[in-house]
């Protein structure tokens, strides 16, 4: 079964997708992923809010009028760098996770990959910055969700569908199963990151509720065979 590449990030990762509806004056030329680099690299140094436009050019090796020539503003730069983030992420992903292994082993990397990611520096950014303007911008939250969350769970579901029909797993709602799985991983890290509680996790900690969410999911679905 071919998997989309967005089907790990679990809804930070549909490259493209969110920037065509959001910013129809973002062109694409000569310099445009020197820009894109440029910011990246600022981005995760500095966080959205610490980034300047003047870092970002200077970084870039570019000029100022340049850098608005291809994006309007500092979000639409940040939300395409995050799109880029997500497509790298994904590719990463798919190179790096057995899809024919038994249902053990795929959840096992997948929700350690998907954790890593939504609670990294720039993952928790990407989440903030669309939260955050989704009152200003609301068709930003929709197209976050349709690119992301959305996405994840017809991916996810078509795998738990196919581990089915295999006999690997025991379910009939493959979309409920896929939400499931997703809000497992996030147990108590999750909550803690987005409300301050904790700066950030150990990889112990992802270890342990990764292992704690495949259990649980397992003991409800699983069918160990042998």
């Amino acid at each position: 079964m071919e998997l989309n590449e967005t089907v790990y990030i679990l809804g930070f990762c549909n490259a493209g997708a969110l920037m065509t509806e959001l910013s129809p004056t973002i062109r694409k030329g000569r310099k445009y992923d020197q820009v894109l680099e440029g910011a990246r690299s600022v981005f995760m140094s500095d966080g959205f809010e610490g980034a300047s436009v003047d870092e970002i050019a200077r970084v870039a090796a570019v000029s100022k009028a340049t850098l608005y020539s291809y994006f309007p503003d500092k979000r639409h730069l940040f939300m395409e760098v995050a799109n880029a983030e997500c497509a790298r992420q994904s590719r990463e992903a798919l190179d790096s996770i057995d899809m024919a292994a038994p249902p053990r082993e795929v959840l096992s990397q997948a929700g350690r990959h998907f954790l890593r990611f939504i609670t990294s520096t720039f993952g928790l950014q990407i989440f903030r910055i669309c939260v955050a303007e989704a009152d200003r911008f609301p068709e930003l939250g929709r197209q976050f969700y349709n690119s992301g969350p959305a996405v994840m769970r017809a991916e996810m579901a078509a795998y738990f569908e196919g581990a089915e029909a295999r006999g690997e797993l025991r379910l009939e709602d493959y979309v409920l199963a896929a939400d499931q799985f997703g809000e497992l991983c996030k147990a108590d890290i999750w909550p803690r990151l987005i409300f301050g509680v904790s700066d950030g996790v150990t990889e112990a900690e992802i270890n342990r509720v990764v292992d704690g969410a495949v259990e649980m999911f397992l003991s409800r679905y699983g069918r160990e065979l042998g």
